[in-house]
C-alpha cells in the first residue's frame, strides 16, 4: 500500500526531468550573458529553489560538466545530420563548420569558461567528435591539392579550430555578428588554402541548398 509520503513523492519525481531541463536552459542563457553568473541567479532564472539546483548539480563544476556533455551530444547529432557522403573536402569542411556554428551559438559560454579556467577541458571535449574527422578531411584535401600542405593536417586542424573558436567568441558582439556561420566557414576554407572567391561561393551554395532542402 502506498503511504502519503510515497504519494507526495511521485509528482516531485515526475517533475524532476523538467526541473533539470529548466536549470540547464537557464544556465546556458545566464552563463552566455555572464560567465561569472552565480548559482543563485541560475536557480532564480530557472524558477527553482537553490536546494533544488543542488539536488541535480552538486557544484558549479558539475553543472558546467553537464553542459559540456550536452554540447558534445548536440555537436555529434549536428555532424551526423549534415554529413554528405561523397562531398569533396572543401564542402565537407564547410558543412562541419556550419554545423558546429549552429550548436556553438547555444554553448558559446563554454569558450569563455574554458579560457577562465573554470572548465579548461570543456572546449577540447566538445570539439573532440570533430577533430579526427577534420584531420582526415584536411589530409584528403591536401592529397587532392584542394588545401594548402605547408603544414601537416593535424597542425592545420588545430590552427583552424583556434580560428573558429575566436570567431565564435566574437559572434553577436556589438560590432560583428555572423548568425549563420557564413563568414566563419568562408574564413576556415580561406585559411586552409582555398581561394577567397571560391570559398565564399562554396559556402553560399551550401547555405542556399540547406534553405531549399
Amino acid at each position: 500500500m502506498q503511504t502519503t509520503d510515497t504519494l507526495a513523492r511521485i509528482p516531485r519525481e515526475r517533475d524532476a526531468p523538467s526541473r533539470r531541463g529548466r536549470i540547464l536552459t537557464a544556465a546556458r542563457q545566464k552563463l552566455r550573458d555572464d560567465p561569472d553568473a552565480s548559482l543563485d541567479s541560475i536557480a532564480q532564472a530557472a524558477g527553482v529553489a537553490r536546494r533544488t539546483l543542488y539536488h541535480h548539480f552538486a557544484s558549479r563544476q558539475a553543472l558546467i560538466a553537464e553542459l559540456t556533455q550536452e554540447a558534445a551530444r548536440a555537436l555529434r547529432q549536428a555532424f551526423t545530420a549534415t554529413r554528405a557522403p561523397g562531398a569533396d573536402p572543401p564542402a565537407a569542411m564547410a558543412r562541419m563548420v556550419l554545423a558546429a556554428w549552429a550548436v556553438g551559438d547555444q554553448y558559446r559560454m563554454l569558450i569563455s569558461l574554458g579560457r577562465r579556467g573554470m572548465g579548461q577541458d570543456a572546449i577540447r571535449t566538445v570539439l573532440a567528435p570533430a577533430r579526427e574527422e577534420a584531420v582526415a578531411t584536411l589530409r584528403r584535401g591536401q592529397d587532392e591539392g584542394m588545401f594548402a600542405d605547408h603544414v601537416p593536417a593535424p597542425v592545420l586542424a588545430e590552427a583552424l579550430e583556434a580560428l573558429v573558436l575566436a570567431l565564435a567568441e566574437e559572434n553577436t558582439a556589438s560590432t560583428w555578428a555572423d548568425p549563420r556561420g557564413e563568414a566563419a566557414a568562408t574564413s576556415f576554407l580561406v585559411a586552409a588554402g582555398v581561394a577567397p572567391k571560391v570559398a565564399a561561393r562554396r559556402v553560399r551554395d551550401l547555405l542556399r541548398d540547406a534553405e531549399v532542402g
